[in-house]
Formats: C-alpha cells, structure tokens, sequence
C-alpha cells in the first residue's frame, strides 16, 4: 500500500461568536429571523489555502506561533476537522498522539473504555480483547481498571490514554506536543515507545513547541503563520528562519 498524505488548496474556517449566550430576547428574533445575523460573529481561517504533499520517509515538524493553524492542521490530516474547501487525501492506518483521553467516559471504568477508545480508532471488540492485557501491563493500571476514570488522577488517566493509542503499529503517527504525563519512571517508557513508532511508522508529523526535538527527529519542517504554509525545507533552516522572522525580528 502506498501510504501518503495530500492536501490541496485546503481551506479550514472557523466562527467567534460575539456574543455566546444570547438574551431570551435575542434568542426570539433570532427565531423569527432563523439566521443569525452576520455581524454576530465574525470568521477566520485556521488554514488558509494550504497545499502540503507528505511522502513515506517524511519526518515532518510543524513551527509556528501559538494560533498559526498547527493543531488544525494535525486534526485536519487525522479527519477531525473536515475542510471547508479544497481536498484531503490520506491513505494508511493513522495513530493519533493528540488530546489523549478525550474520547474517554468519565462514568465508565479503564476496560470500558479500553474498548470504547479502540472503536473510536477503528478497532473491533474482538482485536481490543487481543490487546487489551499489554494495554493494562503498559499503563500499569491493571488493579484500578475496574475503577470509574473519574476517580483516576490525572497521571493515571494519560497512562491509560497513551498506552491505548500506542497500542499498534501506525502508517501515519500524528504528534501534537510529544506526551510528558506521569512520574519519571512512565515518562522514560512512554518516550521509548515514541521513539520505536518513530521508527516504525512511515510518515510522522510533528508539532511541538520544543524546537529541538524537531532539529532532532524530523528531516523536513514548515512554517506556519496565521493558518498559511510560508516555508518548507531542512529542519534547521526552517527553526533558523522561524526564530529570525518571529522570535527574534
């Protein structure tokens, strides 16, 4: 299989509602009106007009200042968000290191969610039972994973998010912020097992605000500003480039 990811003259558009929670009385005009009215909220663009070609062997890191459109690229590449025009295409098995947990049901226990995590990533119950024990030895939750994750503190519960999403071999491994939940002893596990994706998988995208992890995992890199690509090349020209034109103009 051809593993790539490509995006063509995408376009990914969001709302700011000026005023959220609307007056009983607002809220009958805009009954009677049935639109709301367009100075209400105004629009911007999370990516704007982005053309980006990822091939197996793409190491990729993104690089940008907080609300240049990373995340939203991530989530556009992983189907979260959906473009409002332009084209998407990405062939292989995706694994997701982004808002780990967030699919979970704080009502329901660790196995419970074990299997309702693995349905949102594609998998059936039957392949979650296969991997549902080196799910408990990795997260090494097995006597708390019969406990509602509501009452899992917060360690616990990204021990239990990251070992789900790790849990199989990726195509395309997807990486917002790399993972750092936990005492020391997980962290050093979880980045081993970041570092073995890394090199298993056949396209990683990374975005991180630590920009030596992306001089040192990544063999290309762009630049994003205000949701447009504005430079792709070597990782150090590009955090070069980065740091002249925004950090240190």
């Amino acid at each position: 299989m051809n593993t790539f990811v490509d995006l063509r003259e995408v376009f990914v558009k969001f709302r700011i509602y000026h005023n959220p929670i609307p007056s009983l009385k607002e809220l009958l005009v805009n009954s009677v009106n049935r639109n709301k009215r367009r100075d209400d909220y105004t629009e911007f663009y999370g990516l704007n007009n982005v053309t980006l070609e990822i091939k197996p062997g793409d190491r990729l890191g993104i690089v940008g200042l907080n609300g240049a459109g990373k995340s939203t690229l991530l989530k556009t590449i992983a189907g979260i968000y959906s473009p409002h025009q332009g084209r998407v295409r990405v062939q292989g098995r995706i694994t997701p290191l982004m808002e780990l947990g967030a699919g979970f049901d704080a009502e329901q226990t660790g196995r419970e969610n074990i299997f309702l995590n693995g349905a949102l990533l594609g998998f059936s119950p039957a392949e979650m039972r296969e991997k549902e024990q080196a799910i408990a030895d990795f997260s090494e939750l097995k006597e708390f994973l019969d406990m509602p994750v509501k009452y899992y503190s917060s360690g616990m519960y990204g021990r239990l998010a990251f070992s789900i999403a790790t849990m199989t071999q990726a195509d395309i491994l997807l990486i917002d912020e790399v993972f750092a939940t936990g005492d020391a002893h997980f962290v050093e596990k979880s980045a081993q097992r970041i570092l073995q994706l890394l090199e298993q998988s056949q396209i990683v995208v990374i975005v991180s605000h630590n920009l030596d992890q992306i001089q040192k995992l990544c063999n290309r890199a762009i630049v994003l500003e205000k949701g447009v690509v504005v430079n792709d090349g070597d990782p150090g020209e590009m955090i070069d480039y980065y740091n002249r034109t925004y950090v240190h103009p």
